[in-house]
């Protein structure tokens, strides 16, 4: 019943898909990530970036934590690439993966850093989402680091919702190939909708084979994380080839202009000579 009411009071053509593509903007600011520290921001803003409250709360952890790298889901950005972006003073890349004819924006998953990337490129589900019919998208980034030889890849996912557990699979199978083709450093970000227990373990096996850790947050920051009732996280941090430092590892609680808390990490880089 419900889905048919939404069906008739948000009709299909208000939401255009879009193909793999990307928005960018370049700041030249610094050269390359620092290697002893990159900081990094993940959020699912729920498309608030256009609300006082949510540009209020946003000012405030750039200006209290500084990160090097930011992964925005569930992003808006206007027709012309205006409002948020600006804010950031920082090179981004946004991956749409459908327009919303309505409000005249995009929405999509945004990645910002202090450095112009050297790559970037988005990835669309196959699979479209019931209901509005759009795909969704990952971004990948590359960055140089500041000792002047290796680089890091970088994933922005948010993982397709209220799809059968194959087509959550086939989305993830695509991000596995895409990481395997970097042998160096990786942190893969974003919402994964691990609000099952069979989805939640879909993820750990693709983990496990990229040699991906989750950031060890403590079990007082975890129970800040999003979840649906007794639910597994919803929102998770993953690296390889760089070392977490511990006590950097903060989920914003107080942060309510979206029903995600932001998730904050520090690392340093692991030389593998």
């Amino acid at each position: 019943m419900a889905a048919s009411l939404l069906r008739k009071f948000v009709p299909s053509y208000r939401f255009i898909r879009l193909k793999e593509s990307t928005i960018d903007k370049n700041h030249n600011i610094e050269s390359a990530l620092n290697v002893n520290s990159i900081k990094v921001l993940n959020w699912n803003i729920a498309k608030r970036n256009y609300t006082k409250d949510w540009i209020r709360d946003f000012l405030k952890i750039i200006e209290r934590h500084q990160p090097d790298l930011i992964f925005l889901q569930e992003a808006r950005l206007g027709i012309e690439a205006e409002q948020v972006v600006e804010l950031l003073h920082m090179s981004w890349s946004f991956a749409p993966n459908f327009i919303d004819t309505h409000h005249q924006a995009y929405a999509g998953v945004l990645t910002a850093a202090k450095i112009n990337p050297i790559a970037r490129r988005s990835i669309m589900t196959k699979h479209h989402e019931p209901i509005l019919k759009t795909p969704k998208a990952s971004l990948i980034t590359e960055y140089p680091l500041s000792n002047g030889t290796d680089t890091l890849m970088t994933i922005n996912s948010h993982l397709i919702n209220f799809v059968n557990l194959n087509k959550f699979k086939t989305q993830l199978h695509e991000l596995e190939l895409a990481l395997s083709t970097h042998h160096g450093s990786v942190i893969f970000s974003g919402d994964f909708n691990t609000w099952s227990r069979k989805r939640a373990a879909l993820l750990e096996v693709v983990a496990t084979r990229l040699g991906l850790t989750p950031v060890d947050f403590t079990p007082h920051e975890t129970k800040k994380i999003k979840r649906f009732l007794l639910s597994p996280p919803l929102d998770y941090i993953f690296y390889r080839g760089l070392r977490e430092k511990k006590a950097s590892a903060k989920v914003l609680g107080d942060i309510s202009s979206s029903d995600h808390k932001p998730m904050l990490a520090e690392f340093s880089y692991v030389d593998s000579q």
